[in-house]
């Protein structure tokens, strides 16, 4: 391959988005992606005429996707056809109550009603309440980039009051200030989840993420969410981007303080004016980035930083219908405290998890064979320790997906006889296969007060003309968000390439 103007370490979904707008740019670009399939920690598995997602399982922010596809003079509606949900997501609690979760305010009012009446009544003031905290931030740390000038400049055009977004608090304070019933604080508290983090820890200024979903929904793409990885490896292949799939990088390349490229496994160098990791920036940092070019994150520092959590995941072709399910259901536990105290400070697998369950066949037929379903279970899981490293996992699984099975048994649901197809996804196999940092989903967690404001960076401070996108970079995990990472990195770098 000859000299490129950037190359990209990674077709997740930041390093496509970054690949697409570059080369719209007129931009030489190059992505390197180790495994077979594009979209990174968004995958896919096919086997005995079942189809799962195995990463993201919901959309949020379609206008994201959309600006990313109008910045390369293509229409979202082209590649892509998404639906809204209803239910967004069907809760289910141990004492036997349930609830369907709504975008609509006053269905979701009388969904809450039934919980607990004074609860319902203080829903509106609770989305309110995150919905200011959400405009005054997005536009400087969701849609911002942070760089030093360009934070100064938006807190000169519109300061910024602490007290104003909640910072102080932690998540599951605030959600307490505003509703008394448990199983209702469990819904609320779930949302530091959506990027790795404890309710009991994070900040409160994450009340944002329920306030995106019940405002702007939950969405569908027709054909499985992996579609959208599709997608957008097409629009980059369209702008001009070369991927190159079952090519593994081995190092970044830095010569006097500068990135000039990357090493690939099978020794050849590819020199690049610009070069962007979309892979987890500590795992780029150890294993990525010569040891003598190590200084914003060496190993001393690495060994300090608290990652995401992981995930647990079992996939399940079962040939009949569960009636009681929708397409995304969560069955809570008993103790949450408990649960997030496992997973962060004992970091052991709780043993009373809260369940995930999508199928997505209840939506889109040509997910499963007739009268059959794909079943997507996921549980919040420790990132992976010096205990739980190495084959630790690979000789407990089976008892972990025996334990969450019965869990679900306890709640009324029993398939395990007409289970056909089965596998399961580790925090060890997140690690091996996407270069997730101690197998974490979302990078770093936000569990310290500004944790949440404080990413790695898009531009490395370290190392010049390296850059980074994905779920552990600014603005942080989520389809839209990491499509925003590679936008701007995007921005960056042609900034950077044309003044020099």
């Amino acid at each position: 391959m000859a000299d490129l103007d950037a190359a990209i370490i990674g077709a997740g979904i930041g390093g496509l988005a970054a690949a697409a707008q570059l080369a719209r740019r007129g931009f030489t670009v190059g992505v390197f992606e180790q495994n077979l399939l594009v979209g990174g920690k968004m995958n896919r598995v096919t086997a005995a005429g079942y189809q799962f997602d195995t990463g993201p399982s919901l959309l949020t922010m379609p206008h994201v996707l959309a600006a990313h596809f109008a910045a390369c003079g293509r229409r979202l509606e082209d590649y892509l056809t998404i639906t809204p949900l209803q239910p967004l997501c069907r809760y289910f609690w141990p004492d036997g109550a349930t609830l369907d979760a709504a975008s609509d305010m006053t269905k979701m009012q009388a969904g809450l009603a039934l919980l607990n009446e004074d609860d319902a009544a203080a829903y509106p003031r609770f989305i309110a309440h995150a919905q200011q905290i959400y405009q005054r931030t997005a536009k400087t740390f969701i849609y911002g980039s942070l760089e030093p000038a360009d934070l100064l400049r938006a807190l000169l055009r519109a300061p910024l009051d602490p007290l104003r977004i909640d910072p102080f608090r932690t998540m599951h304070q605030a959600v307490s200030g505003y509703f008394q019933d448990t199983r209702v604080r469990q819904l609320f508290d779930r949302y530091a989840t959506y990027n790795g983090s404890s309710p009991y820890q994070a900040p409160a200024t994450l009340c944002v993420i329920p306030y995106v979903e019940y405002s702007f929904g939950g969405w569908y793409v027709a054909g499985g969410i992996y579609q959208i990885a599709r997608s957008m490896a097409t629009l980059a292949e369209e702008m001009g981007a070369e991927i190159c799939t079952n090519t593994a990088v081995d190092e970044v390349m830095v010569v006097q303080g500068r990135a000039r490229g990357v090493r690939l496994a099978d020794g050849r160098r590819v020199r690049a004016r610009a070069t962007l990791s979309n892979v987890d920036v500590l795992h780029s940092y150890s294993h990525l980035v010569p040891a003598a070019a190590q200084r914003a994150y060496n190993a001393r520092r690495l060994a300090h930083v608290e990652p995401s959590c992981s995930g647990f995941v079992i996939l399940l072709g079962v040939r009949r219908k569960i009636e009681q399910l929708a397409h995304h259901n969560i069955f809570f536990s008993r103790d949450y405290h408990a649960e997030f105290a496992a997973i962060f400070a004992q970091r052991r697998p709780a043993q009373q998890p809260t369940i995930y369950v999508a199928i997505t066949s209840k939506s889109d037929p040509t997910q499963a064979p007739p009268g059959c379903e794909n079943i997507f279970i996921l549980v919040n899981a420790p990132y992976l320790s010096d205990e739980t490293a190495g084959d630790w996992w690979d000789e407990y699984k089976q008892a972990y997906r025996d334990l969450i099975l019965a869990r679900l048994r306890e709640f009324g649901l029993d398939f395990t006889s007409d289970i056909e197809y089965e596998q399961m996804i580790t925090p060890m196999d997140l690690q091996r296969r996407y270069g997730a940092w101690r197998g974490a989903i979302y990078g770093l967690s936000s569990n310290a007060r500004l944790a949440a404001f404080m990413r790695p960076p898009i531009r490395a401070r370290d190392i010049k003309r390296l850059y980074f996108a994905g779920g552990s970079a600014h603005p942080g995990g989520g389809v839209p968000l990491v499509t925003l990472s590679g936008g701007l990195a995007a921005q960056m770098i042609a900034v950077d390439l044309r003044h020099r």
